[in-house]
């Protein structure tokens, strides 16, 4: 079952008989836990238990077989870390169960579909909730010392406005997730609703798509403590006033801009590379974005708001990043 985007909350704060849960930045996950074999199914049905190895022996030792849905996540010095969730998700063997011991991974479990041979799809959602907050409470689904957490959830309109704040981005909490107290599990149906928490920023223009006299989008840049300029962000395409009011202002960059000759990918793990040119960072631009960032680069496209004409590109907000050996333009 999938979630369209809602753009914000009602101003009641939550529609009538619906609940919300925190929005976790993980990996959708599906898990068929049995005593034989645990499979971790992914959204795009492929089975993460060989990459997952401590998840799934969790899942196997369980009391009863269960079906769980749920996000897959990595923790990492206080936050939820989606880079590391990627890089351990690559790995198998000797090195998946080497990082299992540095980095063990958990389920953000939100959802019961089957307990002890019993479907529960027809089931409203509310009654599944009780039985799995139930699994939780009698230990069958261990918390602690266990691979499973169970996913936080409120009725309290003023709770879910609390959610939203921009502030819960920074330990890996993207927004909410809405879901209505008598809605059966409809599985490919995009019937709850997402909403993303959002808060503007500001970033440099490094480059753009499309030319200097029509950019299509944008890409913004950060500097770092080296002095460096940082890819941090690519906007969606531009409105055409945007394109207008920007135009006007762009410079062609020459031989020492600090992305000269540096590839981009096309979009988040994509190995295609990203047709660009580059301009010279001399224009400050405000976007509104969501708080999936990753290693101080936010992961989806962003939002021209309007250029700030009036904050000079050395007063952006430093990159807050790893630092990478190389080029700090490097994607």
């Amino acid at each position: 079952m999938l979630a369209r985007t809602r753009p914000s909350l009602p101003a009641a704060g939550l529609p009538p008989h619906t609940s919300a849960e925190q929005k976790v930045d993980g990996y959708r996950l599906i898990c068929f836990a049995r005593r034989d074999r645990t499979v971790l199914q992914s959204r795009r049905g492929s089975d993460l238990a060989a990459a997952f190895p401590e998840l799934a022996a969790a899942g196997s030792a369980l009391g009863r077989p269960l079906v769980l849905d749920g996000e897959l996540v990595v923790p990492r010095t206080g936050r939820l870390d989606f880079a590391l969730l990627q890089q351990r998700a690559r790995r198998r063997g000797r090195s998946a169960a080497e990082a299992a011991q540095a980095h063990p991974a958990y389920m953000i479990v939100f959802d019961l579909l089957e307990s002890a041979g019993t479907t529960l799809l027809h089931q409203p959602y509310r009654e599944r909730r009780a039985l799995l907050e139930e699994l939780f409470r009698d230990g069958v689904l261990p918390t602690g010392t266990g691979q499973f957490a169970l996913c936080p959830a409120t009725e309290d309109p003023a709770q879910a406005r609390a959610w939203m704040d921009p502030a819960w981005g920074s330990v890996g909490i993207e927004g909410l997730v809405l879901k209505r107290h008598q809605q059966p599990y409809l599985p490919g149906e995009r019937a709850w609703e997402k909403v993303r928490a959002r808060a503007s920023d500001e970033g440099i223009v490094g480059g753009v798509t499309g030319t200097l006299r029509a950019p299509s989008q944008l890409l913004l840049g950060r500097y770092d403590t080296s002095g460096d300029l940082r890819l941090v962000a690519r906007t969606t395409p531009l409105a055409r006033p945007a394109r207008r009011e920007l135009a006007p202002l762009l410079e062609p960059a020459d031989q020492s801009h600090p992305w000269h000759g540096v590839r981009f990918s096309a979009g988040w793990g994509s190995r295609e590379d990203l047709d660009y040119q580059p301009v010279q960072p001399r224009v400050v631009a405000e976007f509104l974005a969501d708080t999936a960032v990753d290693a101080g680069r936010y992961r989806h496209p962003v939002r021209f708001l309007r250029v700030r004409s009036e904050i000079d590109p050395a007063e952006v907000t430093k990159f807050a990043g790893y630092r990478r050996s190389g080029s700090g333009g490097s994607s």
